[in-house]
């Protein structure tokens, strides 16, 4: 990281439906920053190797995989969304899929994997700065990190944004089985060995339960303006 440590990177991590990714976006629109979506790397991955029948079992083929991923993310002009260019092509809707997250979790639980994917995320570091999301942005990936930011919510509030989230995208979504999925995914990240979902010790914790995008994304920019 020696040559890219003068690039300010502001980290995000989470839990699923902290609001994370839409957080992120926005403030790398209002900054002019690139944009990292790493959990995007993971559902990407899953789906390469889903699509090649490539058994999960088989590390030194998930290496290979990793190793080829090329990925960008491309944010729209008004900051609402991004596009997750996998290939060439948008593989948005192909990666946000329930299943899509749960092959990415279980991928994400691998040590190789994550060794194989941290170089490719830590490539994201381009002048003028980075904003990256994920879950272990802040204590595994940019440690340096000129701010780190920590979200929250609980399981219940998640839950029904995932579930507002899938049916605006037309997709079939069960609120029950999505609340319980999510707790399944919070205990199987808290608990692996490689790279645990928690904040960094020098993080700043926000509960997003209560509050709104724009409060949120006020709350980190005024933060960034103090750290820089």
């Amino acid at each position: 990281m020696g040559q890219t440590a003068n690039i300010p990177v502001l980290t995000i991590d989470g839990p699923s439906g902290s609001g994370k990714g839409t957080i992120g976006q926005v403030l790398a629109q209002k900054l002019g920053w690139h944009f990292l979506d790493s959990g995007a790397l993971y559902r990407a991955l899953g789906f390469d190797v889903w699509c090649q029948g490539i058994d999960p079992a088989d590390k030194a083929a998930l290496m290979r995989v990793a190793g080829d991923l090329d990925i960008r993310f491309v944010l729209k002009k008004d900051g609402s969304s991004v596009a997750v260019m996998l290939n060439g092509e948008d593989a948005g809707d192909e990666l946000r899929t329930e299943e899509g997250g749960r092959r990415a979790s279980q991928l994400a639980v691998i040590p190789e994997v994550r060794q194989a994917l941290l170089q490719k995320q830590r490539d994201f570091r381009q002048p003028p700065g980075l904003v990256a999301d994920g879950r272990d942005m802040g204590t595994t990936v940019f440690p340096d990190a000129i701010l780190k930011i920590y979200l929250t919510a609980t399981p219940e509030v998640r839950a029904q944004r995932r579930y507002k989230q899938l049916k605006e995208k037309g997709f079939d979504a069960n609120l029950r089985q999505l609340l319980d999925e999510i707790r399944e995914r919070d205990t199987r990240d808290a608990g692996r060995k490689a790279s645990p979902l928690k904040p960094a010790e020098d993080a700043c914790i926000l509960d997003t339960s209560m509050l709104d995008i724009t409060g949120v994304v006020e709350q980190i920019y005024r933060l960034l303006h103090e750290r820089r």
